[in-house]
């Protein structure tokens, strides 16, 4: 048996998106793979009986792209989205039972979203966005100028998007055309019938200026048409509502307050008259929208059904309704894939470090996808342990050690570091950890302050440092991964301190970016996507203006405070050899990041290489072409080996 090698990405599976029908007898999943010979992503819809005993059976073709499968209310017909051909994702049904074929319910120029099901079963609400005709001319000289005037304007990912929002649609299974049922300059999403099928609820910005801020509030609109009705405070984001069964009340996810990241996300109740707001998890001190995100919470009889973060975990939770009790764990999950809930029967995606995502059904597990990939690659197991920063304050981390691990040899580590900042790294399958340490490579990672999956405290622990809000990014937080360096060095002695490495991505890569710009520890790293100038990163990412939520300012306002906090001001003194690496279509941490930091640096003669992936966004390496997953790791493990050797 082997460690996992940078092709097996070719060979990575899992199954997902678990929707249980509505007698709870079957579940239908998404099973997602990767072609052999073309090398592009796959996904199809399957199912497979509760109680197991029959092996799962595939219900779509996968041809290219099949997802998002609905049960109808009486479980006579599957909804799911296809992507096919050159086309757009589109809303296809089929017969649950068959034999017979699927049929193609739209036929419109974007992807079809979010299907959700009328109470009778008669038509099937969706998102989709609006076209644009400017963007069918294929001859960029002959292409109209975009117009813009709003701050969010483009999506990364996604593309251009002032002109093409996402609005509401309703659709009959009786062939008719798709009605559209909201309309505007604005993003409505989530969308949630009522009971009675009257009416749906979303989630929108539809106030005066609300490019410039990140409040979203929840709305209703006739299932017929007509002017949607905010019923929510527009006091911060809300998103992924459910009505409770008597149509009375909704449920839905809430952030509270503006500029003011990050928040836990807390399950929040509103009375549809009234708008009056009762928060159910205020006490439980983690987020209940774990990233990424898989569905909405569920509305079960009295309570809610929702998964949190926490220490590395994604467990599911539930909550009474009537806020008359804490929230309690209902099940116990490592990392959480999507989650389904029907009467007492909870269906889960569960992966954990060492295996890829399976659908389970308590201790029952109805699929094994990742069967082939486990039988002859040894992947690594994760060891926690705990180190002390400077203040005093116990860090969180882990050790994987490389398949074959001999104590009485020394090898070279490399320190990852996740982004974000407010996300964790867990108890969950990760491709990079994997590739490292099959390479011979010894693997720390941690969740500093600034992580999320612990209390508020800790997730805000470096906003600022305008107003005395903190003392922002680069401060305890590159405290409390040099403790953890520090602590591995000291607890294991089979870790070289003279061979280690440090990389990340995103807000890792800006910290690999700070950490070399403040010490020369490591004898190489690797940035990655990373905020490089956080001035110029405000201004030219698709999430403008999201700075000033942590910093406590907008750039103008604070020039120097920006300066101070950004890694491109400490690097002449960069003497660490570093690899950046990043995606030419990156609209999060748009290229212009890397350049700067690379022009700098080869200027100054140092010992730098920049690597730019063409046609790739901000989710390269999660999302992104298998053949350029496959070629970043290859270049990564070529760096390492260069400067570590293995």
């Amino acid at each position: 048996m082997r460690g996992m090698r940078p092709d097996d990405v070719y060979r990575l599976t899992n199954a997902g998106d678990p929707r249980l029908s509505p007698d709870a007898r079957t579940v239908a999943y998404v099973r997602a793979w990767i072609d052999d010979e073309t090398h592009e992503p796959r996904s199809a819809i399957w199912s497979v009986p509760v109680e197991g005993g029959e092996e799962p059976r595939q219900l779509t073709a996968g041809a290219k792209r099949d997802a998002n499968p609905r049960w109808s209310p009486d479980g006579r017909w599957l909804a799911f989205t296809s992507a096919r051909g050159d086309d757009p994702a589109q809303l296809f049904v089929l017969p649950a039972d068959g034999p017979g074929e699927s049929r193609r319910l739209t036929d419109l120029k974007e992807a079809v979203e979010a299907p959700v099901w009328a109470p009778d079963g008669s038509r099937i609400a969706f998102t989709s966005r609006t076209h644009d005709p400017n963007d069918d001319e294929e001859d960029e000289s002959k292409r109209p100028p975009r117009r813009l005037t709003r701050l969010q304007h483009r999506l990364d990912h996604e593309g251009w998007t002032e002109g093409r929002v996402h609005h509401l649609y309703v659709v009959g299974l009786d062939g008719s055309e798709p009605q559209q049922l909201t309309d505007g300059d604005c993003e409505d999403e989530w969308p949630a019938w009522s009971p009675d099928g009257r009416m749906i609820a979303f989630t929108s910005a539809r106030h005066p200026g609300w490019d410039r801020g990140t409040a979203t509030d929840v709305f209703l609109v006739a299932a017929d048409g007509g002017e949607p009705r905010r019923i929510t405070a527009t006091d911060g984001s809300c998103l992924a509502p459910v009505w409770s069964p008597d149509g009375a009340r909704i449920a839905s996810l809430f952030f509270p307050g503006e500029f003011d990241e990050p928040r836990h996300a807390r399950v929040a109740v509103v009375d549809v008259a009234s708008g009056a707001r009762t928060i159910l998890t205020g006490g439980l001190d983690r987020t209940a929208a774990p990233y990424p995100m898989v569905r909405s919470p569920i509305w079960n009889g009295d309570r809610i059904v929702f998964p949190i973060e926490d220490e590395g975990r994604m467990p599911v939770y539930a909550v009474a309704a009537d806020g008359s009790g804490a929230p309690e764990r209902i099940a116990d999950v490592g990392g959480l894939a999507g989650f389904d809930l029907v009467g007492d029967t909870l269906a889960l995606s569960e992966t954990t470090p060492t295996t890829l995502a399976e659908v389970r059904v308590g201790d029952r597990r109805l699929t094994d996808v990742g069967a082939a990939f486990a039988a002859d690659v040894t992947l690594a197991e994760p060891e926690p342990f705990s180190a002390v920063s400077p203040d005093g304050t116990e860090v969180p981390a882990w050790i994987m050690r490389p398949p074959g691990f001999d104590p009485n040899e020394s090898y070279p580590a490399v320190l990852s570091i996740h982004g974000g900042p407010f996300t964790q790294y867990g108890e969950r399958f990760f491709d990079e950890f994997q590739v490292y340490a099959g390479a011979g490579y010894v693997v720390l990672y941690a969740n500093p302050r600034g992580s999320s999956g612990y209390s508020e405290e800790w997730g805000r622990a470096i906003r600022g440092p305008v107003g005395g809000i903190g003392p922002g990014w680069g401060s305890v937080d590159y405290d409390d991964l040099m403790a953890v360096t520090d602590e591995a060095i000291k607890r294991f002695g089979f870790i070289d301190a003279e061979r280690m490495a440090v990389m990340g991505g995103s807000y890792g890569g800006y910290m690999t970016s700070w950490i070399v710009g403040h010490t020369d520890r490591f004898r190489c790293a690797i940035s990655e996507r990373a905020v490089n100038d956080l001035a110029s990163e405000d201004g030219s990412s698709d999430i403008g203006g999201f700075f000033k939520g942590y910093i406590g300012a907008y750039p103008w306002e604070a020039p120097e405070v920006y300066r101070a906090v950004s890694p491109l001001t400490y690097a002449a003194e960069i003497s660490t050899p570093l690899l950046i690496l990043h995606s030419e279509d990156d609209l999060r941490c748009p290229i212009n990041q890397g350049e700067q930091l690379f022009t700098m640096l080869r200027a100054l003669d140092r010992e730098v290489e920049f690597v730019r992936f063409p046609g790739e966004s901000h989710e390269l390496t999660r999302s992104g072409s298998p053949t350029h997953r496959v070629q970043r790791f290859e270049l990564i493990l070529e760096f390492l080996g260069r400067h570590l050797g293995a």
